[in-house]
């Protein structure tokens, strides 16, 4: 295809994206996903420290908050993350008291802004019963609790057999500073498989893997963009201290969510323009 008709194409297909987020609501409804994901966070670390608490693994959770804050700007996780601390080191042994169910809950709740964001993106409605909408976001937070546990685990005995197997081949050791960075990548692959994972399953209708692919990249992609571009803003230029007092550090954490909520509000947007044009071709063709 000829280059300047394939950039031509981008650029209608990505302006059909602004144009229909815009119309339906997409800066609004980042706001809602920004503001549920926020308030379903510490839950859902309520309920890891308890599980992992109940499971014998009581530091578990902290290096989970740890793995989770990696993708974040270090100026917007560091004011939070002392807080995070408290909650994680809290002893939570009463995993099946009504406090962590709740937990749960409301950390399922984040999972239910998400699916509104994609149906709304996808211009679909919902027909599914409610009650299996809930059991589904219930579900996606326990497996992805497991997931975490997992990859947190993988990253405690990773240095472990690393070490045994250098000391046996010493040959290995120029690579030691590559198995350094593993938390970076596992943090990034645990992003694209969520954003894959939301894709697939929350917004209502069938999507195939190859057509969530351009959102997903999209997504991540400009998730790192803003996550630098409002880091360096934040170090630079920014003083939530002296504006929002005691709450800067909540501010700073909501302002960036938002910020990638409208990411992901754009990767459902890119990917539905895709499929429009892509239809539109079919019934001319």
């Amino acid at each position: 295809m000829n280059p300047f008709r394939l950039l031509r194409s981008a650029i209608a297909i990505i302006y059909d994206a602004v144009m229909h987020m815009t119309n339906d609501d997409g800066f609004a409804l980042a706001s809602h996903v920004a503001l549920s994901s926020l308030l379903a966070l510490f839950p859902f670390l309520i309920f890891v420290a308890a599980l992992t608490g109940f499971l014998g693994m009581s530091d578990m959770a902290d290096r989970i908050a740890t793995l989770l804050f990696d993708v974040w700007p270090e100026e917007v996780a560091r004011p939070i993350a002392s807080e995070i601390h408290v909650v994680l080191t809290q002893p939570r042994g009463d995993i099946l008291t009504f406090g962590i169910i709740a937990a749960l809950w409301f950390a399922s709740n984040g999972v239910e802004a998400l699916r509104v964001a994609l149906n709304r993106a996808y211009g679909v409605g919902e027909t599914r019963n409610y009650f299996y909408l809930r059991a589904q976001a219930l579900l996606l937070v326990l497996f992805g609790t497991f997931v975490l546990i997992s990859f947190a685990l993988l990253i405690v005995f990773a240095p472990l057999v690393w070490r045994a197997v250098v000391a046996h081949a010493p040959l290995l050791e120029p690579f030691t500073a590559r198995l350094n960075v593993s938390r970076y990548v596992i943090a990034t692959l645990l992003t694209l498989g969520g954003l894959f994972i939301a894709h697939a399953v929350l917004p209502d209708g069938r999507r195939r893997l190859l057509d969530t692919l351009p959102g997903v990249a999209a997504t991540l992609l400009l998730w790192l963009a803003s996550g630098v571009a409002f880091g360096a803003w934040l170090a630079g230029f920014a003083d939530y201290v002296s504006t929002y007092a005691g709450l800067a550090g909540a501010m700073t954490a909501l302002i960036f969510l938002y910020l990638i909520s409208i990411c992901f509000v754009f990767g459902g947007e890119l990917n539905a323009a895709i499929l429009r044009r892509r239809a539109r071709k079919l019934a001319s063709a």
